[in-house]
């Protein structure tokens, strides 16, 4: 992977729809080598899949976030984060605690009931999100 490889996926990064001849206009080199590029990158399995960015806020989720989760049942944890709406991703980490969960809540009540609801598997440590400087796909 070389320079040009990592321009085609800043750029795919801001618009994975953005046609060949863009992408190929903006690296300087030709749409049917812009396309071989891409084929590659998917081949090796650095470019995983295409996907949108969804507005929360827009959708009527305007609650942000990060929950760290201290719990000994970890195989219903990640079960019952499975199946909630609420939760964007769930990372198992390391240190003092075994979670840490992404959430995108319509308000303060709803992240309550939310963790009301997760206490059974263990004792949450909740930050609430103000603003983010870098968007990501989720």
């Amino acid at each position: 992977m070389d320079k040009t490889d990592r321009k085609i996926l800043m750029l795919l990064k801001e618009n994975a729809r953005a046609p060949y001849s863009e992408i190929a206009q903006q690296v300087a080199l030709s749409s049917p080598a812009v396309k071989e590029r891409i084929t590659k990158l998917e081949d090796l399995g650095i470019i995983e899949k295409y996907t949108i960015h969804i507005n929360h806020h827009k959708m009527g989720k305007s609650v942000t976030a990060f929950i760290l989760f201290e719990t000994v049942n970890c195989q219903a944890f990640r079960e019952f984060c499975s199946k909630q709406q609420i939760v964007l991703k769930y990372y198992r980490i390391a240190g003092h605690y075994s979670y840490l969960v992404k959430v995108v809540a319509e308000n303060m009540a709803h992240l309550e009931d939310f963790i009301d609801e997760t206490m059974r598997f263990g004792t949450p440590s909740t930050h609430i999100v103000f603003s983010s400087a870098v968007n990501d796909s989720l």
